[in-house]
């Protein structure tokens, strides 16, 4: 046996780059759940903010659209508790025909995934790749939580009887270089993250 080892080596001894793959990539072990959140997320491609408080977060959102160049442009936006910050940013909302981005809150954020969750409140009854390919979303730390599952228990709690439809997560926030059966039919979205501090 040792004489089969010494010819042909082991397979402990193969390269980490063999080992390695986007799909494997290891976690660190034992982190906190917005950790966990935050390593998935970056991992997924979206770009994260983290904002103490809401002047913060105004200014990180005037931030990125400044980066951008979306002054006064159109935006996607369905949430009257938002009109606020864009009116302030002379952002045009009503019946927008070419939006540079969509802006919205979220139903929940998954640590063990990365993703998004989003329902009929922020995005009505559109598909993912019916949205624009930039996303602004402000969210809070309460809402970080450990799986889908979970998400889909505390939508049930919050609404009751009025029960949102078109529940989706979205995960993916750069194009994928190998399309597989896992990520197939999955649209990338440019997606920044404005995570407001609120425990």
């Amino acid at each position: 046996m040792s004489l089969f080892r010494k010819i042909f080596g082991t397979g402990s001894e193969a390269s980490n780059e063999d080992s390695l793959s986007e799909y494997n990539t290891p976690k660190p072990a034992d982190l906190a759940i917005d950790d966990l959140f935050t390593f998935n997320f970056k991992k997924n491609g979206g770009k994260f903010i983290y904002c103490e408080n809401l002047n913060e977060a105004k200014e990180q959102f005037e931030n990125i659209l400044e980066e951008n160049d979306w002054f006064e442009s159109e935006v996607l936006c369905y949430e009257s508790k938002l009109y606020n910050l864009l009116d302030e940013n002379k952002l045009e909302y009503t019946a927008p025909v070419a939006p540079k981005f969509f802006f919205a809150s979220c139903e929940n954020l998954i640590a063990d995934e990365g993703s998004i969750l989003l329902s009929s409140n922020q995005i009505k009854q559109k598909k993912p790749n019916e949205l624009p390919d930039n996303m602004v979303i402000l969210a809070t730390t309460s809402q970080i939580l450990e799986t889908k599952s979970d998400g889909l228990r505390v939508i049930k709690k919050k609404y009751d009887k009025d029960y949102p439809t078109n529940i989706t997560a979205i995960k993916y926030f750069e194009k994928v270089q190998d399309e597989d059966f896992l990520t197939y039919g999955s649209a990338a979205k440019n997606l920044y993250l404005l995570l407001l501090e609120d425990l």
